[in-house]
């Protein structure tokens, strides 16, 4: 199993927007150096705190960087132009060389749809859409294509990704309708930080028929992102992260559920919140149970400082991902007989 970090690259607007971008890159470095697989970037516009972007962000950070996958957990495709879409993850492919992976969503924020004069029902449409012609433009195929974004024909594409084919495409979804379109759309599907193990179970069970049901392989990655705190004990764990928890959700008026969540189970279920042997049995049991094969951790939130998340990657770096590699390497030293 992979585990990867995600940036939040968003901060107070009345901070410094350079110490900021320091800040993240600092992350991304640290996590490079501790042996995370990937650092992702979200996206969103008219966000109330400063909102570094991240298409530029993700070039800025490839310069700095050379083994480290980057990516975006979520990218709100439907918002933009197909085919800037297109050249400028294709761009960034180069930038990385060829360490791009693209998750994309439909959005939930009314306010980013209007303000880019796509329908609400549209944004579905469009993702439907984007995906089969990112893929083809990034082959290198010629196509017509026409939509409530505009139309172009005979469109190609002569910069080429470095990854054959183009950055691997993951759908994030949370609704079963959502996570049914991830996989007639033969994307890997971005599970949400949201579902313990009884949903979850459940939820891939859909996901892996709707694969099946057309012809679409199963053996693929099955990321999710979770949010992660380690401490010495589970009570000083939970003591550290709760209260930055708290604010977070309350900041997601969008999601029903989330007004209403009850911290301590979530905690306790549907995140890494605990020991190292804690957070490694959990992990474990996700990829032997689920098949989960990358987890995406976030390690900062609202109110917590830029000194303890970078504590947070050197200690997932120290005690959870050796353990990790170890465990899928198997036995060593000796004769295997």
């Amino acid at each position: 199993m992979k585990i990867s970090a995600f940036l939040s690259a968003q901060f107070d607007p009345s901070a410094s927007a350079v110490e900021g971008l320091d800040d993240v890159l600092r992350q991304a470095v640290a996590a490079e150096e501790a042996g995370f697989h990937a650092v992702y970037l979200g996206h969103h516009y008219l966000a109330k705190s400063a909102f570094l972007q991240p298409v530029p962000l993700a070039g800025y950070l490839a310069g700095a960087t050379t083994r480290i996958r980057i990516g975006f957990g979520v990218l709100l495709a439907p918002l933009l132009n197909p085919i800037a879409l297109a050249e400028d993850l294709a761009t960034l492919d180069v930038l990385t060389n060829g360490r791009l992976t693209v998750g994309i969503g439909a959005g939930y924020r009314k306010r980013e749809t209007a303000a880019f004069g796509v329908e609400w029902g549209d944004r579905l449409r469009r993702l439907r859409e984007y995906v089969p012609a990112l893929r083809s433009l990034w082959n290198g195929e010629r196509i017509d294509l026409a939509g409530s974004w505009g139309a172009v024909a005979g469109a190609s594409l002569p910069l080429k990704p470095v990854q054959a084919g183009g950055p691997p495409i993951w759908v994030g979804a949370f609704a079963e309708p959502a996570v049914r379109r991830a996989a007639r759309l033969d994307t890997s599907w971005l599970i949400g930080p949201k579902g313990n193990d009884e949903d979850l179970a459940a939820m891939l069970t859909i996901y892996r028929d709707t694969l099946s049901e057309h012809g679409f392989s199963l053996d693929r990655e099955y990321p999710m992102a979770r949010e992660a705190f380690v401490a010495d004990t589970r009570a000083v764990a939970i003591a550290g992260v709760r209260p930055h928890m708290e604010r977070q959700y309350a900041g997601y008026k969008s999601w029903e559920d989330a007004q209403t969540l009850d911290i301590d189970r979530y905690m306790a279920e549907d995140c890494l919140v605990g020991t190292a042997d804690d957070i490694i049995a959990k992990l474990r049991r996700w990829e032997t149970e689920l098949g989960i094969t990358e987890v995406s951790l976030r390690l900062q939130f609202v109110g917590g400082g830029q000194e303890g998340t970078l504590e947070q990657i050197r200690r997932f770096g120290a005690e959870i991902i050796p353990r990790l590699d170890a465990a899928a390497q198997g036995p060593t030293g000796g004769d295997s007989r």
